[in-house]
C-alpha cells in the first residue's frame, strides 16, 4: 500500500490539455492519469467505473459548468479536486467560488503556447495534486521533484535587535485551502483590529481579485499590498504573488515592503521570509498565525518569532484541508498554541485584549 500511486482523472474539454496533463502525470513515481474525460458528464460515469483519488478539473467546459459539476459532486461524492482556471478576472472569480465550493486547490492554465506553458508548471501541478491526496474533504449542505531550494537568508538576515513600540500587528502565512481559511479568520475580526499582513500562496494574477473578495465579506478594509505603504489599523494587506511580502519601520510608523528577490522554498510571495521580517522589526508586539498548507514554508520563520517574543498559533489537523505547513511549525517548537480554525480568530482577539472582544461572537 505504501507504493501506491495516486489515481488521476483529468476533465478538461480541451484536447490538448488532457494530452499533456496526462504526460506530466503519467511520468511521476508516484501517479497515474486513468482516464480524461471531455466534460462532467463523461467524467460523471468515468468517477464511477474507475474511482479515482484526485479530479482536475477545468472551469469553463460545455454541456455542464465546472462549478456545478463541483458543487454536485461534493455534496454527493466528496473528493479531492484541483481546479485548472485561466488567468483572468472572471476565471479568478469563479476559481475563488470553486474554492468555497470545496475544491482544495487551482492550477493557472496558460494563456499562450498551451503545450510549453503547461511543461512549465509541471512541478505546481504534480505538488497539488500530491496535495489534493491528502486534503481532508468534507461532505458540503513519491517525493516531489527536487529544485534549488532557497531559505529566507536569500531576502533578508535574522537579526536580533528588536525596535521599541507597543502598536500589535497581526501576520498570517497560508498555502493550500487557505482561501478559505483567511475569509474564516478575517470575517471574524472587529473593524478596530490591529494591522494584518498576509502572505497566501497564490499566482500574481489572483492575488488582487482574492483582496477584494475579501474586502467585500469583511468589517476591516483588506487589499494588495504596495511598496512603501504605511500599515494602518483595521487593515489587512495581502501579498501580491509577484513579490515577498516583509515589515519595515520608518520612523514611528509600520510600513510594507516588497521584494522581487528568489523563490524561498519554491515560493514567492513566501511565509518565511513575512515571518523572519516580523520578528526582526516587531518581535514582541506581533502575534504569528499558520494555517492549512502543504510543505513547511513558514515553520522556521515561526519558530523566529516566536524566539523573538512573538504568540505564536498554528492552526490544527482535524480542520486543515492539508496540516504540512502547521505540523511542520508545530514540531519544529515554532508554535505556541495549536487551534481548530473557528477558534483563531477570538483566541487572537483575547490576545490582543481589545475592547470589542466582548461584542465578539462566533
Amino acid at each position: 500500500m505504501a507504493n501506491k500511486k495516486i489515481r488521476v482523472l483529468v476533465i478538461d474539454d480541451s484536447a490538448l490539455i488532457r494530452s499533456v496533463m496526462k504526460e506530466l502525470i503519467d511520468r511521476e513515481r508516484d501517479m497515474e492519469c486513468v482516464g480524461s474525460a471531455p466534460d462532467p458528464l463523461v467524467a460523471r460515469e468515468m468517477i464511477k467505473s474507475l474511482s479515482p483519488d484526485v479530479l482536475t478539473l477545468d472551469v469553463e467546459m460545455p454541456k455542464m459548468d465546472g462549478l456545478d459539476f463541483l458543487e454536485r459532486l461534493m455534496r454527493l461524492r466528496p473528493m479531492p479536486v484541483v481546479m485548472v482556471s485561466t488567468l483572468t478576472e472572471r476565471g479568478s472569480n469563479i476559481t475563488f467560488r470553486a474554492l468555497e465550493l470545496g475544491a482544495v486547490d487551482f492550477v493557472s492554465k496558460p494563456k499562450m503556447d498551451i503545450a510549453r506553458g503547461m511543461e512549465e508548471y509541471a512541478i505546481e501541478i504534480t505538488d497539488k495534486i500530491r496535495a489534493a491526496a491528502q486534503a481532508h474533504v468534507r461532505r458540503t449542505a513519491a517525493a516531489p521533484v527536487i529544485q534549488e531550494k532557497f531559505t529566507a537568508d536569500a531576502i533578508l538576515p535574522s537579526v536580533a535587535k528588536r525596535f521599541s513600540s507597543t502598536e500589535k500587528l497581526i501576520i498570517i502565512g497560508a498555502s493550500t485551502g487557505g482561501t478559505e481559511a483567511i475569509k474564516e479568520v478575517l470575517t471574524r475580526l472587529p473593524a478596530d483590529v490591529p494591522g494584518i499582513l498576509v502572505t497566501q500562496h497564490m499566482p500574481e494574477n489572483f492575488t488582487k481579485s482574492f483582496a477584494e473578495r475579501l474586502n467585500s465579506l469583511c468589517k476591516i478594509s483588506v487589499k494588495e499590498a504596495e511598496h512603501n505603504e504605511r500599515i494602518l489599523p483595521g487593515h489587512a494587506y495581502i501579498a501580491p504573488g509577484h513579490s515577498h511580502l516583509l515589515l519595515k519601520r520608518s520612523g514611528a510608523n509600520y510600513m510594507t515592503e516588497l521584494n522581487q528577490g528568489p523563490p524561498v522554498n519554491r515560493h514567492r510571495p513566501s511565509v518565511d521570509v513575512l515571518f523572519r521580517s516580523a520578528a526582526n522589526v516587531a518581535g514582541a508586539n506581533a502575534l504569528g498565525i499558520i494555517l492549512t498548507g502543504m510543505g513547511k514554508d513558514g515553520a522556521q520563520g515561526m519558530l523566529e518569532m516566536k524566539q523573538a517574543g512573538c504568540h505564536t498559533i498554528a492552526q490544527d489537523e482535524a480542520s486543515c484541508v492539508v496540516f504540512g505547513m502547521p505540523r511542520e511549525a508545530i514540531l519544529l517548537g515554532g508554535a505556541a498554541e495549536v487551534l481548530s480554525l473557528q477558534n483563531i480568530a477570538r483566541r487572537t482577539l483575547e490576545f490582543l485584549a481589545l475592547n470589542s472582544v466582548k461584542a465578539y461572537r462566533v
